[in-house]
């Protein structure tokens, strides 16, 4: 799967198709995450997934591991994101967290669409904004927030063996998780993925905001 016009195309289509599922702004605090979607490229290694063979053109989604020294969610999977400010919309925040989290300045027009918000254990709506990359060349980790940046293919997240759906003693619906490499990525951020792939690139509208998170994740 190429990091191309047609997939950009593709993308911009499947979102136009979603009802937008959107949390009370009164209720919740905000935040947004981009998910930006760029050429795979040469990333930090993940155990279990080869690296390509020098650059490539393969989709991808741009993954960071949160750095070890933060208070909250560290060493955790995310996608760049964070609270959106008083006067921001949710592509805006999501944009600015992109070049402050790995310094990729993207324009307004590279955003596509939004997935549906997905409200947190700890109390956040955060509001998935799907961004074209394409070839993002000089990525740079904000060591404050960031211990590493992975482009990780489009097609590692289509495996068979995705979602991982765990049974939450104090839910009725299960925690989801995606596999990537010998790894896995917990919700919310795979449940973000999940969706990404489920609608952009399968065409299949589905709802993710009902998964449940595990409980190291909540906090």
């Amino acid at each position: 799967m190429l990091c191309d016009d047609a997939l950009k195309a593709q993308i911009r289509r499947h979102l136009g198709t979603l009802d937008l599922r959107r949390a009370n702004p009164g209720v919740h605090r905000i935040a947004a995450v981009a998910v930006a979607v760029a050429e795979e490229g040469e990333g930090a290694w993940i155990e279990g997934l080869a690296r390509p063979a020098g650059w490539s053109r393969a989709a991808a989604l741009i993954l960071t591991r949160r750095a070890s020294d933060l208070r909250d969610h560290a060493g955790q999977w995310a996608l760049p994101g964070g609270r959106v400010d008083a006067g921001e919309s949710a592509e805006q925040a999501a944009l600015r967290e992109l070049a402050e989290e790995v310094g990729l300045v993207l324009d307004p027009g590279a955003v596509l669409g939004r997935l549906d918000d997905y409200v947190t254990r700890s109390g956040f709506a955060i509001t998935p904004v799907v961004v074209w990359a394409g070839t993002a060349p000089a990525l740079a980790a904000n060591p404050a927030e960031v211990e590493s940046i992975h482009r990780i293919a489009v097609s590692e997240f289509m495996r068979a063996d995705a979602p991982l759906l765990d049974r939450v003693a104090d839910s009725e619906h299960p925690a989801l998780r995606m596999p990537v490499g010998l790894s896995w990525i917990a919700a919310p951020t795979a449940a973000v993925i999940y969706q990404f792939r489920e609608l952009c690139i399968a065409g299949r509208p589905t709802r993710v905001d009902h998964f449940e998170q595990p409980l190291f994740a909540r906090r």
